[in-house]
């Protein structure tokens, strides 16, 4: 019994450790479809930014992926909404499309706001954390955003 238990804990400890996460929404297959031409790399509507080693695009992609659920469901689905555009707005960033760029960070402002509206029914533990992840989400946006236009 003792080597039962002993072969069962060892092989958790060891599948858990060989598995390395990837917290970025850019999956590989995506990006070797979107990325475009060469030739669309020196247009004047290109962005100039790496997307997958850019600090802020990365962190962005961990707060999506551990964003927590709340109670009120309105807030649940407004929140899909807004991880949903964060995710297009990285897509359109490493796919350099400008539009679809613009798009998606108008679709992001947007669903913010309604969050922002959703918040006030919170109890103030769960509003202090959805506060927090609201705050980190825009300072990084906006960090890209900067980034964006002083270098166009």
């Amino acid at each position: 019994m003792k080597r039962l238990l002993f072969f069962g804990v060892l092989l958790i400890i060891t599948s858990c450790a060989t598995e390395k996460q990837n917290f970025s929404p850019l999956s590989t297959g995506f990006y070797s479809e979107t990325k475009g031409s060469d030739s669309d790399k020196g247009a004047k509507n290109s962005i100039d930014i790496n997307i997958k080693s850019n600090v802020n695009a990365s962190e962005i992609s961990n707060l999506i992926a551990t964003f927590p659920k709340f109670k009120n469901t309105a807030l649940n689905s407004e929140i899909i909404t807004l991880k949903y555009s964060l995710q297009n707005y990285l897509y359109a960033i490493d796919a350099n499309n400008l539009s679809g760029k613009n798009k998606a960070l108008k679709d992001f402002e947007k669903s913010y706001k309604k969050v922002q509206k959703l918040r006030t029914n919170l109890n103030k533990d769960d509003d202090e954390i959805l506060n927090r992840y609201l705050v980190r989400l825009k300072t990084n946006v906006s960090a890209i955003e900067d980034y964006i236009k002083g270098n166009y």
